[in-house]
């Protein structure tokens, strides 16, 4: 069995975490720490959890850590970073499902978070934990950057056709929704009930912090790459909708069967028939990424589709999907839930 732990367990990946791994075959949770609910119990913070987790909260200490084989750290962005290194040196494996360990340009980093690095040596050994472009890394490391949600889903929907030159790099539009969970669990007026319900908005308009990690998994595959990237809040829960568009420069017809020879192994992705489009319902609660490829006749343009949950693929699902390869288990091992229909 291996012994798990989460670091900041009260937020919303935290629990999904706790959801997730709570019903994973070869994982015992042992610690779960939140600095203000220390001694709480955790299922009367989350009733969901009642007869599966039996754990209190305790205090964020090293001590509390050393006896798991894996930390997860599901805390705020310049949290990890400063915690990390003891827990490396005990030979602690770390998935860090924030953004401290994701961008490899330490200035790039600081620009965007407004902060100074803590561990930028450690930025470097740090594997990428998107396993549909990095597995056999991942399998080997110690220290995984999730990678952000949006970023999921826009990397995985424009993976194939710039793997294989069939679009203009410099061309691509995102336009994403999310659902209000990718905001976070604290409190704010724009995320209550009467202010988000029955209303669409853009926000980050300027510059969103997944942007420099969008553009550097573009790059790895072309180095040309750039998008302009808007997301949007949605009055849903959970869930995103990233429709990407861009200008063809390859045969078009050969579109569909690139997307289906690249992901016809991965067991997360499925690529839909031509002319039926994904819903993020399909993907509520579920670690699934459903795409759709649709040719704009009379166009030299196409529009791919890409639907994800925020909180499992984007987030805590693709963690326990990084800790199973870099464990040895099979990698869709506690993550055969189907989505939620309706």
């Amino acid at each position: 069995m291996i012994s798990a732990g989460i670091v900041g367990g009260t937020g919303y990946t935290g629990v999904e975490l706790l959801r997730l791994l709570a019903l994973h075959p070869q994982v015992e949770l042992k610690v779960i720490t939140s600095r203000s609910n220390v001694g709480m119990a955790v299922s009367d913070m989350f009733p969901n959890l009642r007869g599966k987790v039996d754990l209190a909260f305790s205090e964020p200490t090293a001590d509390n850590y050393k006896q798991c084989d894996v930390v997860f750290f599901a805390t705020p962005n310049g949290t990890a970073m400063h915690e990390v290194e003891e827990l490396l040196e005990a030979g602690i494996r770390v998935i860090d499902l924030a953004a401290d360990f994701r961008l490899k340009d330490i200035d790039e980093w600081e620009k965007w978070y407004a902060m100074t690095h803590a561990s930028p040596t450690r930025v470097a050994s740090a594997v990428y934990g998107l396993p549909e472009i990095n597995r056999d890394k991942i399998k080997g490391a110690q220290l995984i950057a999730n990678p952000g949600c949006y970023v999921t889903a826009v990397t995985l929907g424009l993976l194939p056709l710039l793997k294989n030159k069939l679009i203009d790099p410099t061309s691509i539009v995102a336009d994403c929704k999310s659902g209000v969970s990718g905001a976070g669990r604290s409190a704010k007026i724009p995320l209550l009930l009467t202010e988000s319900s029955e209303s669409v908005k853009a926000y980050s308009v300027a510059g969103h912090r997944h942007y420099p990690e969008i553009k550097q998994n573009l790059r790895e595959i072309d180095a040309r790459a750039d998008l302009v990237f808007v997301p949007h809040l949605m009055p849903m829960i959970r869930g995103i909708h990233a429709t990407l568009y861009a200008e063809v420069t390859g045969d078009m017809d050969s579109m569909q069967s690139a997307f289906e020879t690249l992901y016809a192994d991965e067991p997360f992705v499925d690529v839909l028939p031509p002319g039926v489009y994904p819903e993020t319902r399909s993907v509520k609660g579920s670690n699934y990424c459903r795409l759709s490829i649709q040719a704009l006749p009379d166009s030299n343009r196409v529009v791919i589709m890409s639907v994800i949950d925020n909180l499992v693929k984007g987030a805590s699902g693709q963690a326990v999907q990084n800790m199973n390869l870099m464990m040895g288990l099979p990698e869709t091992m506690g993550l055969d839930a189907l989505g939620l229909m309706p």
